[in-house]
């Protein structure tokens, strides 16, 4: 690989956000994909391979910005890789907003990169009446332009046949301007912009769609709130059917079929007891091995991760990716941004909370799309106080759900009310101000099933990567620690905060201490002590309050550092201990 990359050709895919450079870079690259942060910064960017007519080219997905000149982290580093150079620039241009999307080409054009363009989305723009002639545009730009359609495949093949002609770009109009002569100012580019529009473009009148309609809706400050609940309640109804029947269907027997056979034949042979059969195999449950209570690395160790949180975590990737895709997602964010104002947060921090449902640690990384240290800080410390993941999700879903739907309801009306009070609070103490929403809202578009299966396999295979080996992890120290006494020792040293404070048994501060290994599982803990409803309740909110997982608490400290993330700990702490008081009160009034 040293070599292949040694002899690749660098090739960057450049343009605004939501012009479908993911979609053609999935196109080019196939799955052949890597994610990575550019060094040092917080920014992420895809990385692939292409070989075509004999030449290997190195494709860098550079970060969607809307200008050279840096108003963002983003964009910054969008800046840095085009400064430094490729042996080809492919400029991703929306046919639908041409005059917004030429002035980054302009820019990028300005430092004589080699360059090709993808006039991209050239079906939605005749669908809207607009006509762009390529020919026109690249006898003005003199670079190849190739119109292309990423999702459907439309004149990929036609733009890396063209690879080969890109070149530094000779703007020449009637007015003079040219950008050999100087870097122009940004009155210059867009009167150099204006001119080309005039020469290249026509706009036709066409009746709105029912789809034109529907975008409309999406964004009207009642029908798109009404459209936004609906569509977030159908998402999470659909992964919860999409969870529940993967598990059912298929994780369930298998584990029953293939891994139960094997792992009592290993008990048989281990004794049925010992620390080593508690440890690899469980502990037996009335002689039986049960998968979600044994905790043995074999069993529980596997199971949970495997059959209880991927089928969720897959199905709300894809469901998040189907709305992205879609371009529903930005709409979202207009939606949200009046409530997320007061909470010191601009309304894109509806992606990263979204993002935290599925899994804390990709919501935090997300937290990287705000514009400040203080939106990340709360953003950040939101996610983990009062955002469950999607493996704690099932967790309170399957053991709480027994109880009754509004034991649950509990549970999670505490953890609304827990994240709007609290970022009320945070953005009320903490010094700054809320900028401005700044997005553009892309049309509705079919997404590319194949650009989809992509996003969702780099997603899944992160979270296998990530959750296996913490959660063998966990069950291992929860083993050790529960077999050496030492959750003996910490159950009997909090037994005053537990019994005074929140109403629990001495023993159930185990299992929420724990929760920093793995939450689920320690929601597993809770549900095998025989607590009462309301005590099951309060100790559910408790342990979804405190401190995050080990994965999250680690990418925590790496977003924040060291001191914010201490603070973001004490809030936590304290957040649970006065949600889960209040919880007690409450429902020990009326139950």
């Amino acid at each position: 690989m040293d070599e292949v990359r040694n002899e690749s050709k660098k090739l960057l895919l450049v343009g605004n956000p939501n012009v479908g450079k993911s979609a053609l870079f999935t196109r080019i690259t196939g799955v052949h994909a890597v994610s990575s942060n550019y060094p040092g910064t917080t920014v992420g960017f895809l990385e692939g391979w292409l070989r075509r007519s004999g030449d290997v080219w190195r494709v860098i997905d550079v970060p969607g910005a809307y200008t050279l000149s840096p108003t963002n982290e983003a964009e910054e580093v969008a800046e840095r890789m085009v400064n430094e150079g490729a042996d080809v620039a492919v400029l991703v241009l929306d046919a639908t907003a041409l005059e917004r999307n030429l002035f980054l080409a302009f820019q990028t054009m300005e430092r004589r990169l080699p360059v090709i363009i993808a006039l991209n989305m050239v079906d939605e723009a005749r669908h809207k009446g607009i006509d762009v002639d390529p020919e026109a545009l690249e006898r003005l730009l003199g670079v190849p332009v190739v119109p292309t359609v990423a999702v459907t495949g439309q004149g990929i093949s036609r733009l890396l046949d063209r690879l080969p002609e890109a070149r530094p770009a000779r703007i020449a109009l009637p007015g003079g301007y040219a950008s050999e002569t100087g870097v122009p100012g940004r009155e210059e580019r867009w009167s150099a912009i204006g001119e080309i529009i005039e020469q290249v473009q026509r706009v036709s009148h066409r009746h709105h769609t029912l789809l034109d309609k529907l975008e409309d809706a999406s964004v009207d400050s009642f029908w798109g709130l009404i459209i936004g609940v609906l569509v977030i309640v159908a998402s999470f109804a659909s992964i919860r059917f999409l969870g529940e029947g993967i598990i059912d269907e298929f994780f369930d027997p298998l584990f029953e079929a293939w891994l139960l056979p094997v792992a009592e034949r290993l008990s048989l042979f281990l004794g049925g007891e010992g620390l080593f059969h508690d440890i690899v195999v469980g502990r037996l449950i009335d002689g039986h091995i049960d998968f979600e209570q044994s905790f043995g690395l074999l069993t529980t160790g596997l199971y949970v991760p495997l059959a209880m949180v991927l089928p969720y975590v897959a199905a709300f990737y894809f469901v998040l990716s189907l709305l992205e895709d879609f371009g529903y997602l930005p709409r979202l964010a207009v939606i949200f941004d009046a409530l997320l104002h007061r909470m010191g947060l601009h309304g894109f921090a509806i992606v990263p909370s979204l993002l935290g449902l599925g899994c804390n640690v990709p919501g935090i990384l997300a937290t990287r799309v705000l514009d400040s240290d203080r939106e990340r800080f709360i953003a950040a410390t939101l996610i983990s106080v009062a955002i469950p993941c999607a493996g704690l999700q099932a967790m309170i879903l399957g053991t709480v759900g027994r109880l009754g739907m509004r034991w649950v309801f509990a549970v999670y009306a505490t953890l609304i009310l827990s994240w709007l009070i609290l970022g009320r609070l945070l953005h009320s103490i903490l010094p700054g101000f809320s900028p401005e929403l700044i997005v553009e809202i892309p049309p509705y578009r079919i997404p590319s099933f194949k650009s989809l299966g992509l996003k969702l396999w780099i997603r899944i295979r992160g979270f296998l990567l990530e959750a296996v080996p913490l959660v063998l992890g966990g069950i291992l120290v929860v083993g050790l620690l529960d077999s050496t006494g030492v959750t003996a020792f910490l159950s009997r040293l909090l037994a005053p905060v537990f019994n005074g404070l929140l109403g629990l048994p001495a023993e159930a501060s185990g299992p929420i201490l724990l929760g920093i290994l793995r939450k689920d599982v320690a929601m597993g803990m809770l549900g095998a002590l025989g607590l009462s409803p309301v005590q099951l309740v309060v100790a559910t909110v408790t342990l979804s309050m405190t401190f995050p997982c080990i994965a999250t608490f680690i990418v925590l400290w790496k977003e924040l550092g060291g001191r914010r993330m201490a603070a973001s700990m004490g809030i936590m702490v304290f957040s649970a201990l006065v949600a889960g008081t209040a919880v007690r009160l409450l429902l020990s009034i009326h139950f």
